[in-house]
């Protein structure tokens, strides 16, 4: 089970990668096994301001659907268009070309309320 250190966490398995005022969301390699081969990524809220923990898409795997959760309020940028034709990507690499959107967030100390490697292991008995 991989955990970025360099990276932010949340409680619902999403992994946040700041970048000034910019954030990059996917969710968690964790979160990818859990739910199973993965199928299609929902996310219709471009453009939307969204507040903190407000739902923004979902991931629809073979057993499940999931809701995604706004980790930080503030508007999303760009989604992951890759994801449109190649779904499998955040079961391959959650980290990497698997990132689902990337938001501008209106206040960085909304950060702060984020988990840190060790405390997200922590929250999967890792």
């Amino acid at each position: 089970m991989e955990i970025k250190s360099e990276l932010k966490y949340t409680k619902d398995h999403e992994w946040i990668q700041i970048e000034g005022n910019d954030v990059i969301i996917g969710i968690t390699d964790y979160a990818q096994s859990e739910l199973g081969d993965i199928v299609f990524v929902e996310i219709e809220t471009i453009g939307d301001d969204l507040k903190k923990e407000e739902i923004f898409g979902s991931v629809e795997a073979v057993k499940t659907v999931s809701d995604l959760f706004a980790p930080l309020s503030g508007k999303i940028i760009e989604i992951n268009e890759a994801l449109e034709d190649n779904p499998e990507l955040v079961n391959n690499d959650p980290y990497g070309e698997g990132w689902i959107i990337k938001m501008e967030i209106k206040d960085l100390s909304e950060t702060e309320d984020l988990l840190d490697a060790d405390s997200y292991k922590d929250l999967i008995g890792g």
